[in-house]
């Protein structure tokens, strides 16, 4: 997609992105090259061309695959670098980064090397590409909690400035409540909570977020408008969903852009903002997903700022750097009044 110059566009904060899930074909054959890894492809363009997936499952299998070329600190602060670079030209004044410990420890990839590479980057962030930015350290609900539990220990044990935990990979067949123990760690510690709930499983996953997990933010979410009763709370209570419109049409969770329930969630109260995911899996970043949305529902130019204002009210910053960002949104509002 082919994105206008960001002043066309509201200062966003983006809440889900996947850090492993940036990594672009042309990087990921510059780091196998590096490393010495080979690809089950001969080139960048081919590896892009197998970006067609029938659903989640079929989408990690590849994305698990590619994590493969991560080897090194080295190669973890140049896609860290490489996101940011992209995020500043969407738009993007604050990322709140996933990534996931568990896939890389499992082919032996220190932690402190991934930890190490990605905040090493993180903490010149602002300096370097004008974003703030949170890391929050996501767990494999398809893998034993004990497992998760001790990686989140190792976390906690080396002070790694980790703000926040998530739950991500395949929903169905594994419910929130399975990790009901590790939440209450992490709760324990003071770290801030977020899940994904509702992407492919039902409503019944968002719900057992809130109350089992006790999370503070809901990843995807959409099955929620499976429930009318839950929409209504969480309209109420302003609880943030991190929707990814692109991301549901490319893993078929949703059939078109044009039957996504996004608009259905802002016209219920919900704080909804709207996110990548997984941006060059799907052929979108924030500022390509944005342009999408717009074109879909007709937005105008108060929705389109609502939209990022929720982004930041959504974000696990300090209330007066949300302040100071949803200033800068609405000096973009009234700029085309």
């Amino acid at each position: 997609m082919t994105s206008p110059a960001p002043s066309s566009r509201p200062p966003r904060a983006e809440l889900h992105v996947h850090l492993e899930g940036t990594l672009e074909p042309d990087l990921a054959f510059e780091l196998a090259a590096r490393n010495g890894v080979e690809l089950p492809y001969p080139d960048p363009e081919s590896l892009r061309a197998a970006y067609d997936f029938a659903d989640l499952p079929a989408f990690l299998d590849l994305y698990t695959a590619n994590m493969a070329v991560l080897r090194t600190e080295a190669d973890f602060a140049d896609l860290t670098r490489a996101y940011l670079v992209r995020a500043a030209r969407a738009g993007v004044r604050h990322a709140e980064i996933s990534f996931d410990p568990q896939a890389h420890l499992v082919r032996d990839v220190p932690l402190e090397a991934v930890v190490g590479g990605i905040t090493g980057v993180l903490e010149r962030a602002e300096a370097d590409h004008g974003i703030s930015t949170l890391l929050i350290a996501a767990f494999h609900r398809d893998k034993p909690v004990a497992d998760a539990l001790d990686v989140l220990e190792r976390l906690l044990a080396m002070d790694a400035p980790v703000v926040g935990i998530g739950l991500d990979n395949a929903e169905i067949g594994y419910p929130p409540g399975l990790f009901a123990d590790l939440y209450a760690r992490a709760e324990t510690a003071g770290l801030r909570r977020t899940a994904h709930a509702g992407e492919e499983g039902p409503a019944a996953n968002v719900r057992d977020a809130l109350d089992l997990l006790h999370a503070e933010r809901i990843d995807h979410g959409i099955a929620v408008v499976q429930d009318p009763a839950l929409v209504a709370r969480v309209a109420a209570g302003q609880v943030p969903f991190t929707v990814c419109p692109v991301s549901n049409v490319r893993l078929r969770a949703v059939p078109s852009l044009a039957e996504h329930p996004l608009p259905d969630m802002i016209a219920a109260g919900m704080l909804v903002s709207v996110n990548s995911d997984d941006p060059p899996y799907f052929g979108a970043y924030v500022d390509d997903v944005d342009d999408a949305v717009t074109a879909a529902f007709d937005l105008s130019r108060d929705q389109r700022a609502a939209l990022a204002a929720a982004s930041f009210e959504g974000s696990f910053l300090p209330r007066d750097r949300v302040a100071a960002y949803l200033a800068d949104v609405e000096a973009w509002r009234t700029a085309g009044a």
